[in-house]
């Protein structure tokens, strides 16, 4: 069965001025349930992650400032989110959905973190709307408590996984794969372990040409045990903060790709949902319900 990560906390406990486009994280279940893509029984409702998890990441001396509530004005400003309890408390609830999409993963093929896909908060700051990195989280809970060896770590989404890839620098067992706009947010970027930067305004034949070349050829060379696919939606042409140039049909031709592929080689994946940020709310929900759709008609 798809198990899907969601919870009321993930939008209803950001501060106003940012519940657009965050209300993707109320409409995208509703629509899914509407349409019969799922149940409620493919949803749960993930418990706050337990503080030693999150220490396997991130460095204790900035979790602990950002657990009290006691991160510089300037640390502040480059999350992009005024700090509150609430919001630090929805932070840890999303990276508990995310552990928990992983082992659900293991057990079904796929699972899936309505939010999530926060990969731009380093070991020891958060940046871009990203306080900790739910993707680096679950795959060091990967690596150390299930016997996993070998991690990829694909990050679609149009801004480089930068947090994600810093994270990860020093860490063979993990395979950080960023194919983003070059120029684009952040404007200094970390090395991934392969970085494809992409001119702004590509299409969806280019992207996909790419895609199709790179991915498939990583699974021979790293021979990875699981995949996290981060399939943000930014990519759109509609996006505000994207800047490439590709259709629905085209994201959704790439989350295909992606997970097909998966599939094929008996590949557990974990997706987290990322970013989106198209002015009209429905291609966003549109985009991202393709990921869900296709995730039930591959893997079950």
């Amino acid at each position: 069965m798809l198990k899907i990560a969601w919870s009321e906390i993930f939008a209803h406990s950001l501060p106003e001025g940012h519940r657009f486009p965050m209300a993707k994280y109320d409409l995208l279940p509703e629509q899914l349930l509407y349409e019969g893509t799922i149940t409620q029984d493919n949803l749960f409702a993930p418990e706050p992650l337990d503080e030693p998890f999150i220490l396997d990441t991130h460095d204790a001396g900035y979790w602990h400032r950002l657990r009290d509530l006691q991160l510089t004005p300037s640390e502040v400003r480059k999350t992009g989110f005024p700090l509150s309890e609430q919001l630090v408390q929805r932070e840890v609830v999303i990276m508990n959905g995310t552990v928990q999409a992983s082992l659900f993963a293991l057990e079904y093929g796929i699972g899936m973190n309505i939010a999530g896909g926060t990969h731009h908060a380093f070991t020891d700051r958060g940046e871009g709307f990203c306080l900790l990195n739910d993707i680096a989280i679950a795959a060091n809970h990967l690596l150390k408590y299930k016997s996993i060896n070998k991690v990829l770590v694909v990050d679609l989404d149009v801004h480089q996984g930068n947090g994600t890839a810093q994270i990860f620098e020093h860490e063979p067992r993990v395979f950080t794969f960023s194919m983003h706009c070059g120029h684009n947010y952040p404007f200094h970027k970390e090395k991934s372990d392969l970085d494809v930067p992409l001119a702004e305004g590509t299409d969806d034949a280019t992207y996909l040409q790419l895609l199709r070349h790179h991915l498939p050829r990583l699974l021979d060379e790293v021979q990875p045990e699981f995949v996290f696919f981060q399939s943000g939606v930014d990519v759109l042409a509609t996006d505000k903060l994207g800047k490439l140039g590709m259709t629905i049909d085209g994201c959704k031709a790439r989350d295909r790709a992606v997970l097909e592929l998966c599939q094929q080689n008996n590949l557990p994946v974990t997706v987290s949902m990322g970013g989106g940020y198209s002015r009209q709310i429905a291609h966003i929900i549109e985009a991202h319900a393709n990921t869900f759709r296709l995730a039930q008609q591959l893997f079950f």
